[in-house]
């Protein structure tokens, strides 16, 4: 029970990487605090046998909305009056030549995988320097290579990027660790879509697996202080994809 009395915040935890890191920490004994905008989904995210029930808190939201992520970080300090762990894992995808792309997708793209992570950043980094805690932005392997099609994504993915490494600097002093992911093509609702998009067949067993991801996320957060690991890069073993 490596994360007993913690409080994690995970974005994007009805699905994905971001409920199977929310489903680790929980098992590893920490209290979840999910953050998505389909409660449903939220709800089934963390099985509901087994007790421990009261260490999940679901919080229905859109990000991208300011208003919403602010009225977030007060009932956070009223319910819980503390964040140890921030994982940021949220996030949209688009497809298309840059020379089609409207300008509303492209806002709603920065909004979702740069804007939202910078403002509930802000919002909870108080609480964040009182605890020492961490913050972890799941990103994407995209960011090694733009590809086709992509661009728009992988713009939005390397101001991720950067907006990691210079908090990281920002904070460091503060005693919080930062820790970027940058997971290959992942089993994931969003790389069906991906798949669809590109017009090739979405085959689970060529990629990895979310849980994998999540499992190295979450070892690497219960590291001993005395390290940081900055950057993890996964991918499948399988190189046909």
């Amino acid at each position: 029970m490596r994360f007993e009395n913690s409080v994690a915040v995970i974005t994007g935890a009805g699905s994905g990487i971001g409920r199977e890191i929310a489903r680790a920490l929980w098992r590893e004994g920490a209290t979840v605090c999910l953050v998505g905008r389909d409660l449903t989904r939220l709800k089934t995210a963390i099985p509901s046998t087994g007790g421990g029930q009261e260490r999940v808190r679901c919080y229905p939201m859109d990000i991208t909305r300011d208003e919403e992520v602010i009225r977030f970080g007060r009932s956070l300090q009223d319910d819980y009056g503390r964040v140890d762990a921030l994982i940021h894992s949220a996030g949209l995808f688009a497809y298309g030549a840059w020379e089609s792309i409207a300008m509303d997708e492209l806002d709603l793209l920065y909004k979702t995988n740069l804007r939202a992570p910078v403002l509930l950043t802000q919002v909870l980094l108080p609480a964040l320097k009182k605890s020492r805690g961490q913050i972890i932005f799941i990103n994407s392997s995209a960011v090694r290579s733009a590809r086709a099609k992509d661009g728009a994504y992988t713009a939005t993915k390397h101001g991720l990027n950067a907006f990691a490494n210079s908090l990281r600097e920002e904070v460091n002093s503060a005693g919080i660790r930062v820790i970027s992911v940058y997971p290959g093509r992942t089993a994931t609702p969003m790389q069906n879509m991906v798949c669809k998009l590109e017009g090739r067949n979405y085959i689970p067993e060529w990629f990895l697996k979310a849980e994998e991801v999540a499992d190295t996320a979450v070892y690497t957060m219960g590291m001993p202080r005395s390290a940081e690991v900055t950057e993890l890069h996964i991918r499948p073993m399988s190189k046909s994809i």
